[in-house]
């Protein structure tokens, strides 16, 4: 063993070669030690006792650190909830297919909409959005338009300040494959503005029928009003195909009052014929200039943020027979609802009245009071 001592600063230094550590004391007490293999441990240190400058760290030089993950606007981006659970085949109608998703296709074209299994290799994706064009559309039509579209609730994006001069920049980022490559339309819309709002940027297919991931500035807004209230506050609209009433304009690469000839304006047709498909996965949106990695929910957790919005029961709910014979009877939704949501169902012997953002109640006067294949809808 050596040892090493300063009277004023009673500083000890233990090493025998025998794979000690090495320790630091000050007044008898140990302070730091050096493993044998060497670790450094240390007790808290007055920050009285450090003086002078600390250098500059380089990010550089640092290695094996994982990147932040921003919190996603976007619920179901990854396309793992699909309640609805059947291929839905889209025409003129708004139809929502995967959960918080809706395809919409006025003019020629026909689509089936389907959840897929054709996913990026490596990013942790299990599940795609399909979108299988069945009837082709030429966009003869001046007002034809195709879209995969995305309403977020106005309440959840007051952190955004649209209508301040802070307003803040999102980054939008997501997976496409397309049988068709051009150039692509990501459009945003706020109905609560006075005239409304909108901002559209384009991005590039390259290579056909190939996973590419795509990453997109949103500034803010300063001059766009966002309501702090349960509707939908910015609408997000993937184009796939538009006529001239959505295209003959200028793009509106910046925030400016609706005009729809500025939407989608060089938006190749990707609804051109009954062979193309169009994939979309991992759609994500967050507060900031960069896209960081998708943030990968539990099944249970993105289920329960669907659920906000629909919910559907597969079995039969049977109701109990009062003293007088009248059957009643209280269901309570899994999830309380963005608002009073719209009751349908496969059969029903009674009446549904009561539906608040809770529940609903059953009633009959005389027999069996059920409700089966039980769907509430208080989607935006």
């Amino acid at each position: 063993m050596s040892i090493l001592k300063s009277s004023d600063d009673h500083l000890t230094i233990n090493a025998d070669g025998s794979g000690k550590a090495i320790k630091f004391q000050a007044d008898g007490v140990q302070k730091a030690s050096i493993s044998s293999a060497g670790l450094l441990t240390s007790t808290t240190i007055d920050a009285t006792a450090l003086t002078g400058n600390l250098p500059a760290i380089d990010g550089s030089s640092l290695t094996g650190l994982t990147a932040p993950i921003g919190k996603n606007l976007i619920i179901n981006g990854a396309m793992n909830v699909y309640q609805r659970g059947t291929d839905d085949v889209v025409d003129s109608t708004a139809t929502f297919s995967l959960d918080r998703w809706y395809c919409y296709l006025k003019g020629g074209a026909l689509a089936t909409v389907t959840q897929d299994t054709d996913v990026p290799a490596g990013q942790g994706f299990g599940f795609s959005h399909k979108i299988d064009i069945t009837t082709g559309d030429a966009l003869g039509t001046s007002t034809d338009i195709t879209r995969l579209s995305y309403d977020i609730e106005a309440q959840d994006l007051q952190h955004l300040e649209y209508g301040h001069a802070n307003a803040k920049t999102m980054t939008l980022s997501f997976w496409i494959k397309s049988t068709i490559t051009g150039t692509y339309i990501a459009a945003f819309y706020q109905k609560d503005s006075a005239g409304d709002r909108i901002l559209s940027k384009s991005y590039t297919v390259d290579s056909a029928d190939t996973w590419e991931k795509k990453t997109i500035t949103i500034e803010g807004d300063a001059s766009g009003t966002i309501n702090n209230d349960n509707g939908a506050g910015l609408n997000l609209n993937f184009g796939l195909g538009a006529g001239s009433n959505w295209t003959s304009g200028t793009l509106a690469t910046s925030w400016q009052n609706y005009d729809a000839t500025d939407q989608f304006t060089g938006q190749v047709n990707a609804v051109s014929s009954a062979s193309n498909n169009i994939y979309f996965t991992g759609v994500k949106l967050e507060v900031g200039t960069a896209a960081t990695d998708y943030d990968h929910r539990s099944y249970a957790e993105e289920l329960r943020l669907c659920q906000r919005y629909y919910e559907k029961y597969e079995s039969t709910i049977k109701g109990a027979t009062d003293a007088a014979g009248s059957h009643y009877m209280t269901v309570f939704l899994k999830v309380s609802k963005r608002a009073a949501p719209t009751i349908a169902y496969d059969s029903i012997y009674s009446t549904v009245g009561n539906i608040d953002i809770n529940g609903f109640t059953v009633s009959r006067s005389g027999g069996e009071t059920h409700i089966a294949g039980m769907t509430a809808d208080a989607e935006l």
